[in-house]
């Protein structure tokens, strides 16, 4: 069985593939995917596709009582030892890399020992989410490492035994400081995680102080979550997030002083200058899935508990941003944020190849075989079935979120599969095989929570999509404002207008070399101008028509642009815009290596689809009086290209 076959028979379902059959076959071909973990160095942790942790909770009783505890109302349930073992077999069947244990308190389980030679018996690494005060014993400490510990989240709450003592309301400051030398310098992956409430948040430069002493340490801050202990007591112990985020930025300028590394976690990042790209969650920590007690199988792990609020949605920093707990929203809202607009962002997101399945029949293997459906995960994992093969991909990216990232799959069905020569596809007609789910999901009743089958449709889309583009630029005259013209993806359909007098053209655009390359290509009497849409002066020009083709998402702000351009239009002229929204391409290892460190540089200031442009200009326009009728309009959705289109004509 061998995955170039998936394509071997392109050129026969669509003749325009056929110069890049090979390209398509190399595209999925298995000796480019994963087959083992790279050697782990000892500081920092580098990861490879398949080093992916699975935490398991093992109970949920403590040896100490948190003002803050997550699971203060289920203390007394634990685990039974063979639900644990259950759990971290399917673990190992999964193929993760490491599984970390977690409660609740773990070390005071008296199966540790069990599960941790269980879990290096499998081949794996082990990993605790702990107080500490078990290992603050050297012997244990010795036997954990000894079964493979690599990976250690410590609870340290202050840099001095009353703030500490005071939050976990139990003696434990000398303990979880005894642990933290014993795991120092072993070539751990060792974070120190404190929870910071109204009864620490002054301390948190003592913390920095304690920690500076072990230069193996990450020293992370995470906002408390209104949970469990947090929300009975939300008055005594939730902060504001902005002063949290405040003493954060304190206490990191402090740690870059003392050479300390400082992460944080559950503070939106557009409060914290300087960290945005300092933030630390499950995710950071390739963590992939987690299982509570009582639940059937792994599940992915996810952001539930916490909300990107509306005042988000423009902001560039959303991926990768925790946002706001629910709890805390609730009680707050969202008015502490501060929203960055100025900032490009990525329109794509890599699916990188993680391994290839068998399916020698028409079963599903998520619904009726080994996989099981609720490991993966809706949005970021991606299997494409070809012939008697399915490719499984992962989608890494800190650049969209999860909600983003599965709308973009399954409610728009923008995905493809990468068959670039080079480092980026630069025609997608050509480059981009589509992907749509397999016929094989039809009716299943995990239709709507599952990650799905999908399969390659030979189908040129984008070709397809992009002829009732230029239809509409066919049929244009007089004066025409086309903005932000870059180099001019459909001067082949205006450049004869404007030969023939049909259309007198000007065009803006901020890149001077943009011009440049664009200006000889031009016909005499066409005018190119250089200038940010946002700050045109149009002085009392009137035109018959104004394009935003493929250049909407790169601008800064469209409002602006809008209520400048639209007054500018004649009766019954035309406003014609269309752009493309994100994708998600599925690459092997090396294709993904090779578009991450590409040249290419992020454009995009916001990835809307039609819904959010046509509000946008239906806004201004309502503001200015100005009367818009919708001539065409072209959504995305599966079965479309990425590419999108509103045109309008201006009332009298």
């Amino acid at each position: 069985m061998h995955l170039a076959r998936a394509f071997a028979d392109a050129s026969t379902v669509l003749p325009s593939f056929h110069d890049r059959e090979d390209a398509l076959a190399s595209a999925l071909r298995m000796d480019d995917r994963p087959h083992a973990r790279p050697s782990r160095p000892a500081r920092p942790p580098q990861f490879g596709p398949g080093d992916y942790k699975a935490l398991i909770k093992v109970g949920y009783g403590c040896n100490e009582h948190c003002t803050f505890c997550h699971t203060l109302d289920v203390r007394p349930i634990d685990g039974d030892a063979e639900e644990v073992e259950r759990k971290i077999l399917r673990a190992a069947e999964l193929g993760h890399a490491m599984v970390v244990l977690s409660g609740g308190e773990p070390t005071i389980r008296p199966e540790l020992l069990h599960w941790a030679a269980r879990i290096a018996g499998l081949g794996l690494d082990l990993g605790l989410v702990t107080n500490g005060r078990a290992l603050a014993y050297p012997e244990l400490t010795d036997k954990l490492v000894a079964h493979r510990l690599r990976y250690v989240y410590l609870s340290l709450h202050g840099g001095t035994a009353p703030v500490h003592n005071r939050l976990v309301r139990s003696d434990a400051f000398d303990q979880a400081l005894a642990a933290l030398r014993n795991l120092s310098g072993r070539g751990l992956d060792l974070t120190v995680n404190c929870v910071v409430t109204r009864q620490n948040l002054a301390h948190l430069r003592g913390l920095v102080d304690l920690v500076a002493g072990f230069t193996d340490v990450t020293l992370k801050f995470s906002m408390v979550e209104p949970k469990g202990g947090a929300a009975r007591n939300f008055e005594l112990l939730v902060p504001r997030v902005a002063a949290v985020a405040e003493a954060v930025v304190d206490a990191a300028a402090h740690a870059r002083e003392r050479g300390v590394r400082v992460q944080h976690g559950g503070i939106p990042r557009c409060l914290v200058p300087g960290l945005e790209d300092s933030y630390s969650d499950l995710r950071s920590h390739r963590y992939w899935t987690m299982v509570e007690i009582g639940e059937p199988d792994l599940f992915p792990v996810d952001d539930d508990n916490k909300r990107h609020p509306p005042a988000c949605d423009g902001c560039s920093l959303r991926g990768g941003c925790p946002g706001l707990y629910r709890g805390y929203h609730d009680v707050h809202g969202a008015g502490e944020l501060r929203p960055v607009t100025d900032r490009p962002r990525a329109n794509s997101f890599n699916y990188t190849l993680e391994a290839v399945h068998a399916a020698p029949d028409d079963t599903c293997p998520l619904r009726q075989g080994p996989l099981g459906v609720t490991p993966w995960e809706r949005g970021r994992h991606l299997f494409v079935r070809r012939g008697d093969a399915i490719a499984r991909y992962r989608a890494d990216s800190r650049d969209f979120t999860d909600e983003e990232i599965a709308a973009v799959k399954h409610d728009l069905g923008q995905v493809y599969v990468d068959a670039a020569r080079g480092p980026t596809p630069q025609d997608f007609a050509r480059e981009l095989v589509p992907l749509a789910r397999s016929p094989l999901c039809t009716g299943c009743p995990h239709l709507s929570a599952c990650t799905g089958m999908f399969e390659p449709v030979f189908e040129d889309i984008f070709t397809r999509d992009d002829a009732v583009v230029r239809a509409h630029l066919a049929g244009l005259t007089g004066d025409v404002l086309d903005l932000g013209c870059g180099d001019a993806p459909y001067l082949d359909v205006l450049a004869p207008r404007i030969a023939a007098g049909a259309i007198r053209y000007t065009g803006v655009d901020p890149d001077p070399a943009a011009l440049a390359r664009l200006r000889p290509r031009l016909p005499p009497g066409a005018a190119l101008a250089q200038a940010d849409a946002e700050a045109l002066d149009l002085g009392e020009q009137r035109f018959d028509a104004v394009t935003i083709l493929r250049s909407y998402n790169h601008l800064r702000d469209p409002e602006l642009v809008l209520r400048a351009a639209l007054p500018r239009l004649r009766p019954g002229g035309r406003l014609v815009v269309c752009d493309n929204t994100a994708f998600g391409l599925a690459r092997t290892p090396a294709q993904t290596t090779r578009g991450e460190r590409s040249s290419a540089r992020r454009e995009h200031y916001r990835n809307d689809t039609a819904v959010e442009a046509s509000r946008r200009i239906a806004a201004v326009a309502a503001e200015l009086g100005v009367t818009l009728a919708a001539h065409d309009r072209r959504d995305i959705g599966p079965g479309t290209s990425n590419q999108w289109l509103l045109v309008y004509s201006v009332g009298a």
